[in-house]
């Protein structure tokens, strides 16, 4: 492995403290010295005069389990100057899995593995270009057990789940997730979730959820998913925070108030964001096929199709009016054709003044939450989500300013998601790293044209490798899936 010295940076040390200029040397992975570094014949010098140099970015709430193996030079997200993601999420996890069957995190791969150390194997052996921190997902461990019955679990039901918890913290998880809203995770109750979120307390691990309402009973919800961490022991982790439909709109206010009042009294609570207006998922999950609830269809797009290949990227509505139906019959012809339970949506039903909000917040890390289904047209924050953040709202807008943003991606993640050693730009760290342009970084992903890589990021480091190179990606795959809290 070459050292690398990178000289003239200012560097952006990913805790919120102020930037300084100064040389990072990087040897054998790890950052070494950090200063006024001396030549030597036996690195590689690159002038960063102009750039910033930051910890690589964490993408803490992704559905990449199967990306980093169907697509392990990850150019979605080393594009984007990230070196690390937290996959498990929504309570759709890789792990467990039954051998030779599809997994059942959103991929649907199939697993040539069981637990976490299997998937661990499988990853690493397609070298992947990013590190991966996992979660271990609710709604995957029901339907293994529970093959979707909409009951409670029985004794046994309940203690083989939380065996695979168990098992999944033992061999590194970093935690538990839940997506409520979804099936099968939706016909559980509080008391269920709580007794699941029990067997990771014992490890220090989080509870991240996808609550069960972010539209009209949101605020219910976070007291659902505050309990449930006061009485497992555990931190909390809410993801993709918002407040869905117009009616909605602002309610982030008191949302975030509750999880304040949390925190005085002593709860570990961190939230996840993605800059964006609209959201994504598996449309299925969205509607009651008998009765499609005809608001939420005005707001949808088609970004994977596969019954339809030339719906994907075309509104709804424009689909149903160009069919003579109604948007709620647009919805029932496109999910009952073969293939159509595939279909990806993106839903366009968040406020940009709640973005705003929630940026602002000093408990609130970065996720995309893409979906990397690259067949059809996905929902930009795919390629775009970080970018974004440091163009648009750090740049252009001033929400945050560029220190707040850096550390929002990198220290308080890593921190959260047990990353150790990683996160800031301090030595013995090991040296992941992004170097970019703070004039011109800019996502330029669009609903239309989504699979665009933005502008700005210079150089990308995974584990002291160089992985991006000023627009080339050099696939050297030195991506490991880590261990919660280990070096």
């Amino acid at each position: 492995m070459t050292d690398t010295v990178i000289r003239n940076a200012t560097i952006i040390d990913g805790t919120g403290a102020p930037r300084f200029d100064g040389d990072v040397l990087i040897e054998d992975g790890h950052i070494s010295q950090i200063g006024d570094v001396s030549p030597a014949s036996t690195t590689t010098d690159i002038d960063a005069a102009g750039l910033v140099l930051a910890p690589g970015f964490v993408d803490v709430h992704t559905h990449d389990d199967g990306a980093l193996i169907n697509h392990p030079d990850m150019t979605f997200k080393i594009s984007q100057g990230c070196t690390s993601v937290v996959v498990g999420n929504c309570g759709f996890s890789a792990i467990p899995a039954v051998t030779g069957d599809n997994t059942l995190d959103l991929s649907e791969i199939e697993a040539s593995w069981n637990d976490l150390n299997g998937y661990r194997s499988a990853v690493e052996a397609s070298n992947p270009a990013v590190n991966a921190m996992m979660l271990v997902g609710h709604n995957t461990i029901r339907a293994l057990e529970m093959k979707g019955e909409r009951r409670r679990p029985n004794d046994g039901e309940l203690a083989r789940m939380q065996g695979h918890i168990e098992l999944a913290m033992q061999q590194g998880a970093c935690g538990f997730s839940t997506g409520l809203v979804y099936r099968p995770g939706r016909w559980s109750d509080t008391d269920e979730v709580i007794e699941l979120a029990k067997a990771v307390a014992p490890y220090g691990g989080i509870y991240a959820t996808h609550m069960r309402s972010e539209s009209d009973h949101l605020l219910d919800s976070v007291d659902e998913a505050l309990h449930i961490g006061a009485e497992a022991g555990v931190g909390v982790q809410i993801s993709h925070h918002k407040a869905a439909g117009p009616r909605n709109w602002g309610k982030v206010v008191d949302s975030l108030a509750k999880i304040d009042d949390a925190v005085e009294r002593g709860a570990r609570v961190t939230l996840d964001v993605y800059p964006y207006t609209a959201g994504s998922g598996p449309m299925i999950q969205y509607f009651d096929l008998n009765n499609p609830d005809p608001e939420l269809a005005q707001a949808i797009q088609l970004a994977s199709c596969p019954a339809f290949r030339h719906y994907e990227g075309r509104m709804l509505i424009d689909i149903a009016n160009e069919l003579g139906i109604t948007a709620s019959e647009a919805v029932q012809h496109i999910l009952t054709a073969p293939d159509g339970k595939g279909t990806i949506c993106i839903q366009h039903i968040m406020d940009e003044g709640d973005i705003l909000t929630n940026l602002r917040h000093d408990r609130v890390m970065i996720g995309s939450d893409g979906i990397p289904d690259l067949t059809g047209r996905p929902h930009p924050r795919l390629f775009g989500t970080f970018p974004r953040v440091l163009g648009r709202y750090v740049r252009e807008q001033g929400v945050i300013d560029l220190e707040s943003a850096v550390r929002r991606m990198t220290s308080l993640s890593c921190d959260v998601h047990g990353l150790q050693d990683r996160g800031r730009v301090a030595v013995g760290n090991w040296a992941d790293l992004v170097l970019f342009d703070p004039s011109t970084v800019l996502d330029i992903a669009t609903y239309e044209d989504p699979k665009r890589e933005s502008v700005g990021i210079d150089r990308v480091w995974v584990n002291g490798q160089l992985a991006f190179d000023t627009g080339r990606h050099t696939q050297v795959g030195a991506g490991r899936v880590l261990h919660y809290q280990q070096h």
